[in-house]
């Protein structure tokens, strides 16, 4: 797999910002005005990219009262159907365009998952950038096959993947040409408790399937974003909603404007601090060095004196000698005269 890839105008791998996804969801409520809205909040947040989803009811479940299509897995949508949780959440194919074209011309890279073959094509008519498959899909292999086929980056989150699916989900992109492919850390549990997220897990996927690895987020605030950064991922996607009191189907875990901003300016100074594998101090390190310690004459000593504990020390600053000569100097000569308060240097020291 590429450890760099690119989608719009942003290179996303180890010498480029994290790449901070917006995802719209079901946070619409069904208004494409409040679409929209959530677009120009993303911007303002300072999000590089919105997300949408490309299903409709019908394109993901059936219809039915089953038991099967029961949610009864202890989430918040347990007491209904998938297909009315998706009816309420789905968002309309004939606004996806024009959200699109209202998202580039912002400047945000637009991009959506898809949920069947139809969505696939309804995609490539739009001329989506990127393709992201959605934890549960991560099984879908004909999915992933015909988009990875599309020759466009493929963004795959792991949440309800073992080993052998993420194995299995990479060589089938392979096979269909496509080593485009980065891969999220999510756990599916919305919101999802702290103790179940192993940040570790991002660098892993990271070197055991030699890609670009990221996170996708359901946690309540920026922390988790925040330490997935630091532990070095490249892409990290969020909920973003104008107001969880509005309500809706992701409501209880997305962010609000405010938040989002917050996390965006954190992760941007988080990135400063990580800097680069070096050992090598900067300009300022450099210059602080002169407040380290050396050794200095604290008394008057003369010519031929001895040095001893009472008139050499390990002092700040750095201007006498290193501190690692300090045995090697007791018992020695002074060469010269020396005042109180002088650094010492060797030519005080008699040879």
């Amino acid at each position: 797999m590429r450890t760099e890839i690119q989608i719009g105008d942003y290179q996303i791998g180890e010498q480029h910002p994290c790449f901070i996804i917006a995802e719209m969801s079901a946070n619409h409520l069904m208004d494409f005005d409040r679409a929209v809205k959530i677009i120009e909040a993303a911007k303002q947040a300072g999000a590089d990219a919105i997300k949408l989803q490309t299903y409709t009811p019908d394109t993901i479940t059936l219809d039915s009262e089953k038991s099967y299509f029961q949610i009864t897995q202890g989430t918040i949508w347990d007491g209904t159907t998938l297909h009315k949780l998706y009816q309420q959440a789905y968002t309309p194919w004939e606004w996806q365009p024009e959200l699109k074209k209202i998202a580039e011309e912002m400047g945000l890279v637009c991009f959506s998952s898809p949920f069947d073959s139809t969505a696939v094509d309804f995609m490539e008519e739009m001329q989506m950038p990127a393709y992201k498959i959605a934890s549960f899909e991560i099984t879908d292999i004909p999915l992933i096959r015909q988009t990875a086929a599309t020759g466009k980056p493929v963004i795959i989150s792991t949440g309800i993947a073992h080993q052998e699916d993420i194995d299995l989900a990479l060589k089938t992109c392979l096979e269909a040409g496509n080593d485009q492919v980065a891969l999220l850390k999510c756990t599916t549990a919305y919101p999802s408790p702290y103790e179940d997220i192993n940040l570790h897990s991002i660098p892993m996927l990271a070197e055991d399937f030699h890609c670009i690895s990221g996170l996708s987020d359901h946690t309540l605030g920026q922390t988790v974003a925040i330490g997935a950064v630091a532990m070095g991922a490249k892409i990290v996607e969020k909920h973003l909603t104008l107001s969880r009191e509005d309500g809706g189907a992701d409501a209880a875990f997305s962010m609000e404007p405010e938040e989002f901003r917050e996390m965006v300016d954190q992760i941007r100074l988080i990135e400063k601090a990580l800097g680069e594998r070096t050992y090598q101090l900067t300009e300022k390190q450099e210059n602080s060095r002169q407040h380290s310690r050396s050794l200095f004459v604290v008394r008057d000593v003369k010519k031929g004196e001895v040095f001893t504990t009472d008139n050499v020390r390990s002092i700040r600053p750095a201007n006498g000698l290193h501190t690692k000569y300090y045995e090697q100097i007791l018992g020695a000569v002074a060469s010269e005269d020396i005042e109180a308060g002088e650094p010492l240097v060797w030519r005080m020291v008699e040879k």
